[in-house]
């Protein structure tokens, strides 16, 4: 009697454990068979309006096609037509300047859509079936703030993380916190902000800021 005592006892303590760890999650097994505890699978980090903020969200833009916008400077090729191939950079109003068809408007697109816009207006009694390539020759910077040694303007580097651009910052300063990390993106007119951690991959135009720790 004295064992089996024991033994529920025991397996009472193990259950009061089980239930104070929110952490772990029973898997209640057939008779026998071994007990197997696993942790749930985190949730992904979401933003003040509700919607994912990683690379598997696509509210980021981070898997969509690359979107124009100001700083970026563009290598545009009219076949056949020398004079108006040429670089030309997105302006402040997210406007292209070409000489010709004047200012197409840029922001938003793809270097695809962009194209097709330009084709369009050039075939409006310009250019007779004109064939237009648009390649980004240089991504427009990203920003970083707070507790880096160097903050400031940068260019963009393709494929970069936020951990790559704490480096070209100089590193983090002494009171950052590496756990503290905002990313403020611009998408489809829409601006996102939430915390990221050290190896999320950035696209042009971000802006980081390192918060301060406080002990």
């Amino acid at each position: 009697m004295m064992l089996v005592a024991l033994a529920l006892s025991a397996c009472a303590r193990r259950q009061a454990y089980v239930a104070e760890q929110p952490g772990l999650v029973e898997q209640v097994p057939a008779q026998g068979a071994p007990v197997v505890m696993q942790a749930p699978v985190a949730p992904p980090v979401v933003l003040a309006g509700g919607a994912p903020y990683g690379p598997a969200g696509g509210v980021t833009g981070y898997d969509a096609p690359y979107q124009l916008d100001a700083g970026d400077r563009l290598r545009i090729q009219v076949f056949g037509q020398e004079g108006l191939t040429n670089s030309y950079i997105v302006d402040a109003s997210g406007n292209v300047s070409i000489s010709l068809i004047g200012s197409v408007p840029a922001r938003g697109l793809t270097t695809a859509d962009l194209s097709r816009a330009i084709t369009g207006r050039l075939r409006n009694g310009y250019v007779r079936n004109p064939y237009v390539s648009v390649e980004v020759e240089v991504y427009r910077p990203f920003f970083i703030l707070g507790e880096v040694n160097a903050p400031g303007q940068y260019p963009y580097v393709p494929n970069m993380t936020v951990e790559a651009a704490v480096a070209i910052a100089g590193g983090f300063a002494p009171r950052a916190s590496k756990t503290d990390i905002i990313l403020s993106r611009n998408f489809n007119g829409e601006a996102m902000r939430g915390p990221v951690p050290p190896d999320y991959p950035m696209r042009p135009g971000d802006t980081i800021t390192v918060k301060e720790r406080w002990f």
